[in-house]
């Protein structure tokens, strides 16, 4: 059972994210200011963080920035009352994963927090191997036998994805909103985009492909030489 930290000063706003949590099988715990959220990742395992932006004694963007200067990577998900691009920008640079406004919709809240939580085991994994092809999460590189390809961020992440779950059909919204987020400024072409590079760089693979299937998505497939 992952563990969520909620992190808000509002007291009836705190509950309520963390009953919706709890009904959809999380384990929650709860701090209302930055420095109890710091004292509490201390003695607990948190598998992600809720935390509200403005906060008495510490506040998100500190709380945010004291984890990462720590080299804590738990995911953070910030949500704030305010709707200006500068505040949010301030929020991704000082390492948040990702971002709400005020008022919250608790299902939009739920596919973002299961959206962080797969992208931060595929994280964890840091390595994927199938017999002579391995990628590592860390380098963003695919070896096969002597050669080493090192791609851009999102060509990697994409084909991680894929070939972490073979077999498995993924629609092109559900890779937009994986891969590039939900907020992304771009539509499921770039998706398509992607894949064509991928398949011009690992066509010739010999441990695995990537298929369309027509009217859904795509899928990695191992072929029989590449199974583990």
């Amino acid at each position: 059972m992952f563990s969520i930290l909620v992190v808000e000063d509002d007291t009836a706003l705190n509950c309520m994210l963390c009953a919706r949590l709890k009904q959809a099988q999380y384990r929650t715990c709860s701090a209302f200011d930055g420095e109890e959220a710091l004292s509490l990742l201390e003695r607990e395992h948190i598998d992600l963080v809720i935390c509200d932006v403005m906060m008495p004694r510490m506040d998100g963007y500190t709380l945010t920035m004291a984890l990462r200067e720590a080299q804590n990577s738990v995911p953070v998900l910030m949500i704030t009352a305010k709707n200006q691009m500068e505040d949010m920008e301030r929020g991704f640079r000082v390492g948040t994963d990702d971002y709400m406004v005020k008022p919250i919709r608790l299902r939009e809240l739920l596919l973002r927090v299961e959206a962080l939580l797969r992208r931060a085991q595929l994280v964890n994994k840091k390595r994927l191997s199938m017999r002579g092809t391995t990628l590592d999460y860390e380098e963003l590189s695919v070896r096969t036998g002597q050669s080493v390809v090192y791609l851009p961020p999102k060509e990697f992440y994409l084909l991680f994805k894929l070939l972490n779950h073979p077999g498995k059909i993924f629609t092109r919204q559900e890779l937009l909103d994986e891969i590039w987020g939900m907020n992304a400024d771009t539509d499921i072409r770039n998706v398509d985009a992607h894949v064509k590079k991928l398949r011009r760089k690992f066509g010739d693979n010999p441990d695995f492909s990537i298929q369309t299937v027509r009217g859904l998505g795509y899928k990695a497939v191992f072929n029989q030489e590449g199974r583990p």
